[in-house]
């Protein structure tokens, strides 16, 4: 008998249905090689196969010599031709983020007179519409805070006066009012799922409109609403560090195949937002920080480079954590020396740690890097660099941010990248992306059912 009433009459009758199928078989790796389709967009070297051109960002993780082999090189991230480098050195006061969200969709870095207006644009859009909190997020909470970023975008389509427009203006407005709008979007649905599933206290601070967003987020989730300066510095900078990554990424490319054909942005971003939930994308810093956990627990912080490389061999050996043989937070498409998100991240955390007393655990941290590097790379005989995934995750716990949240702040940060290629994407492309696919299944006879 069937206990699930959400599929009353199933019995595992379509999973035999599904088992007895040959059309779910494994496709073999040398068939995509024999008829040249690229498994996963991607080139036998591992390199992405370009499928677009873009002014907005570029990812510089390698170079390649006359023959086409690719060289390892320190990592680059330039946003409208800006390092990030530059970016977060030359930012102002926790303000980061909002200027790199002016110059990634306006394209050029604003002056101070079109800095200020555009902040009041952006705290102009704070507040979420009437009656948006109550039926929206506290009357539906969800236990995944993405699916309820998802769905809160979605209604948000019918609140707006021309939901459906196309032409890039509209975009770009619609576009910054997602912008203002997700940071008390991700608290304010993060305490309706405390509150409903857990019993805890239901905190709202209404966002303030002479704080910036990192300055906001803090402010929501703290239920005195307090938080240092060296706090906030710390979550501008990772807003900005996250808001862009070129046009290749599966959200951003997501967003980009969703805007081609002609719908909403409301739409696109919620494709991005699916995208971005999977593990092997923005849920990966969660994965970081859980295979942490498990290995501060066996080392208590140690430092000890024999106990740690006992360890990186049990997880490269698939015999420790969850036998997967990754090392969560190390390694990446693209980079291949060093990834400049992590490389900034770093540095980042340890004035934080330094602030907050826990300069063991960050040791630890910077520890473990070194000896995983070393180690990967004389196993595998090229270098392997750790990714932005790996610092997010111990910066956002050293500010008091709960994991539910650490994926929802990626799109948080990150829906300015979306909104700066699908804009861009309307104004020099506007054809329908359609790639294809190679057929190699069987051609046959119809047979009729009573003879099947």
């Amino acid at each position: 008998m069937n206990n699930n009433p959400s599929f009353p009459h199933d019995d595992n009758i379509l999973a035999r249905f599904f088992g007895r199928s040959s059309n779910y078989t494994d496709i073999p790796n040398q068939l995509f090689k024999e008829h040249n389709v690229k498994k996963g967009l991607r080139n036998e070297d591992g390199t992405g196969v370009r499928v677009g051109l873009t002014k907005v960002c570029d990812v510089i993780g390698y170079t390649k010599d006359e023959e086409g082999n690719v060289i390892p090189c320190e990592g680059d991230l330039i946003y409208r031709g800006y390092s990030i480098r530059d970016l977060l050195k030359n930012r102002q006061h926790n303000c980061g983020y909002e200027e790199t969200v002016f110059l990634l969709l306006f394209g050029y870095l604003p002056d101070r007179t079109e800095f200020a207006n555009f902040r009041k644009s952006l705290s102009d859009r704070y507040d979420l519409p009437a009656d948006f909190l109550t039926n929206d997020i506290l009357r539906n909470p969800s236990r995944n805070l993405m699916n309820k970023l998802q769905s809160c975008t979605i209604s948000l389509y019918n609140y707006a006066p021309d939901p459906d427009a196309q032409d890039t203006y509209q975009t770009l407005l619609k576009g910054l009012d997602l912008v203002a709008k997700f940071p008390s979007i991700g608290c304010y649905s993060y305490f309706a799922k405390m509150h409903h599933f857990y019993r805890q206290s239901l905190i709202i601070h209404y966002p303030r409109p002479e704080y910036s967003i990192a300055e906001n987020i803090l402010y929501m989730l703290r239920t005195d609403g307090k938080f240092t300066d060296q706090e906030a510095s710390v979550l501008d900078a990772l807003l900005l560090i996250h808001a862009e990554h070129g046009g290749g990424n599966n959200s951003t490319f997501t967003n980009v195949v969703m805007g081609s054909t002609g719908t909403d942005l409301y739409s696109a971003i919620c494709g991005s937002i699916g995208s971005l939930k999977g593990p092997k994308h923005g849920g990966a810093n969660i994965s970081v920080n859980k295979m942490m956990q498990q290995i501060i627990a066996d080392t208590k912080y140690s430092c000890d480079e024999t106990l740690i490389r006992s360890i990186v061999d049990r997880i490269l050996d698939k015999d420790y954590y969850d036998n997967s043989g990754l090392i969560y937070g190390f390694g990446h498409a693209v980079y291949t020396l060093s990834d400049p998100r992590c490389e900034l991240l770093r540095s980042l955390c340890k004035k934080l740690a330094e602030e907050q007393g826990c300069l063991e655990r960050y040791a630890f941290y910077e520890k473990f890097e070194s000896i995983v590097k070393e180690m990967v790379c004389e196993r595998r005989g090229k270098p392997i660099c750790a990714n932005v995934d790996y610092y997010s995750g111990f910066a956002y716990t050293m500010l008091g941010i709960p994991e539910d949240l650490f994926t929802p702040l990626f799109a948080i940060a990150r829906i300015a990248g979306w909104v700066a290629h699908n804009i861009e994407n309307k104004m020099y492309d506007g054809k329908i992306m359609r790639p294809a696919t190679k057929y190699i299944g069987e051609h046959l006879p119809y047979a009729d059912m009573k003879i099947r």
